[in-house]
């Protein structure tokens, strides 16, 4: 049954890939079967590509990926039970040498290019995915697009999750890291039909509830002031409870209710705050997690917390996907084929995901047998079952020898493109002239 799943989900995705879908569908095949590779051209040297080397480049630059109608294919492999989790987050591909691709901008990356800072030059690309389970390593992206230069992280995830939302049965609850914690981003999603539980930097200002209107000038927006690094602005806790955890030991968690950002007075959120506590019952050096509640019924406080522990998944989903599905490997050259050399690393997670249970752990001599796999561990086996279920993909037709470059055809540069960058300085004001 799990097989059958299987190949109806990789028929499926082969008819998404638009043109070029037979050199494109043996290529993912390629990276699914190759550990190591040090160059886009050495995946032509797998078994599972059975085209010459420059398959792949005609490939990436005929293929039109449908993103609408995959992200639908993967919506239907989740369960129908139960309200799904989202997660949501972006990620730098580092291109700080291309300066003939267009469109690179300054992005975050934890290897700085030289300096205090960690930024990088290249591409952002913002993904959502699901998180299938309470434990592990699994994110199954639904969406994994590029940030372009017009566009901010906060627009990007907030375009996405309304995408996902209008195609999900059941209403999700979302999660998001401290970056999405400000009031753009819940101004953007106040009209999805969606959960929302963001982390707060520890430095942010709310406020309450404002008071009774009492009948002379403009109503007040805000109440009282809620700093969460100064403890002496804080009200009373609305609920307060302490668990153990498994992992971190005795936990405290605190809620607030109606509080809101200055620039959001409309939309009322629920802070929490979580702090671990050693055996005395006092505060460990690890300072709190605020995290914020917007939505309709809030689980309970023992529960809503650690969902956003499962966020850290599409962390290991980046790891994954850099160093195991090669996706920051090839130098191309346009922005088009990038995104549609993005759009095959759902297709092959979600591959995997399927095949998780009907592969046989195949570790190598240094490793552990597991239990429950991991992406890495399924991609590892996946050779045997790839020769078992075939591929989708029309074997190829030889087509002669290219010509080559007409002589006498002078070749010219390519244009060398600027770094594309979001912030603008405000404009000087003009100072008024002297009599």
């Amino acid at each position: 049954m799990n097989r059958a799943k299987l190949e109806e989900f990789r028929q499926a995705a082969y008819s998404y890939l638009g043109r070029a879908h037979d050199a494109t569908f043996e290529l993912m095949d390629a990276i699914l079967l190759t550990r190591n590779a040090y160059s886009l051209a050495d995946l032509s040297l797998s078994t599972a590509f059975r085209r010459k080397w420059p398959s792949i480049y005609e490939a990436l630059q005929d293929s039109r990926p449908q993103r609408q109608k995959l992200m639908q294919l993967y919506i239907k492999q989740m369960p129908q039970q139960g309200r799904p989790l989202l997660a949501g987050d972006h990620t730098a591909w580092s291109r700080p040498d291309a300066v003939t691709l267009q469109e690179r901008t300054i992005e975050h990356s934890s290897v700085s290019m030289g300096g205090d800072k960690p930024i990088t030059v290249g591409q952002g690309y913002s993904t959502i995915a699901w998180i299938p389970e309470s434990s592990g390593s699994w994110a199954l992206p639904l969406r994994h697009e590029r940030i372009t230069s017009w566009e901010s992280p906060i627009q990007k995830a907030a375009w996405q999750l309304q995408q996902v939302c209008e195609n999900l049965p059941t209403r999700p609850i979302s999660v998001w890291d401290s970056e999405y914690g400000c009031a753009p981003f819940v101004l953007k999603t106040a009209d999805i039909k969606a959960d929302i539980i963001v982390r707060l930097r520890s430095n942010l200002c709310l406020w309450g509830a404002p008071p009774p209107y009492s009948g002379k000038g403009r109503p007040k927006k805000h109440g009282d002031k809620f700093k969460l690094n100064d403890a002496s602005t804080w009200s009373e806790a609305t609920q307060t409870i302490e668990v153990n955890h498994v992992k971190l030991g005795r936990i405290k968690v605190s809620l607030w209710s109606n509080l809101h950002f200055r620039l959001c007075a409309t939309r009322p959120m629920s802070l929490i705050r979580v702090e671990r506590l050693n055996e005395q019952g006092t505060p460990r050096v690890s300072k709190p997690l605020w995290l914020a509640w917007l939505g309709e019924q809030m689980p309970p406080l023992e529960e809503v917390w650690q969902l956003y522990l499962r966020r850290f998944t599409v962390d290991h989903w980046y790891r994954f996907l850099k160093q195991r599905l090669h996706w920051t490997l090839p130098k191309l050259t346009t922005p088009k084929q990038c995104e549609r050399w993005s759009d095959l690393m759902p297709i092959m997670t979600w591959e995997l995901w399927l095949a998780r249970d009907i592969v046989a752990d195949n570790p190598l001599p240094w490793q552990k047998f597991l239990v429950s796999l991991t992406p890495g561990r399924v991609a590892q086996a996946m050779s045997s079952i790839l020769a078992t279920i075939g591929t989708p993909a029309r074997p190829p037709k030889p087509r002669g020898k290219s010509p080559g470059w007409k002589s006498g055809i002078p070749r010219q540069r390519r244009i060398r493109y600027p770094v594309v960058r979001k912030t603008t300085t405000k404009p000087r004001k003009q100072q008024a002239e002297s009599a």
